[in-house]
């Protein structure tokens, strides 16, 4: 049997993968990536604390220890906001990518600073 010590450390590995691919990728993707590997590593984490051995389900008349439900809920929750936020962010790299026709955040950043440059050396007016 795999005992929990082993699931702290996939946890762990998990989490610095998606750390790891944050801070040195600069595809936009693969930040999504790598965000959705760190939010993998919480969830087994929860689950991994939330694990009674032998436990049965929380109902009345069963026998002891009960299994408690609210770290379930609660990673099923953090499940929920995970999707949403992978999807607003590859909306939002999507709308990037339509805008300046790269995923690569560094070209992105030169090109927003040039943009920055160009407006504040014409007086800094309105687009009007």
């Amino acid at each position: 049997m795999i005992e929990a010590y082993h699931y702290y450390f996939t946890s762990f590995a998990l989490f610095l993968i998606g750390l790891y691919m944050m801070i040195d990728n600069p595809n936009l993707i693969k930040k999504v990536i790598g965000l959705n590997f760190a939010q993998i590593a919480v969830y087994l984490m929860l689950v991994t604390i939330g694990y009674v051995d032998g436990a049965t389900p929380p109902i009345i008349g069963m026998e002891e220890p009960h299994a408690n439900p609210l770290v379930h809920v609660l990673v099923l929750t953090a499940i929920v906001v995970g999707v949403a936020l992978t999807a607003l962010a590859l909306a939002l790299t999507i709308r990037l990518y339509a805008e300046f026709g790269t995923l690569d955040a560094r070209e992105i950043e030169a090109a927003i600073a040039a943009d920055d440059t160009t407006s504040s050396n014409n007086g800094g007016g309105s687009d009007d």
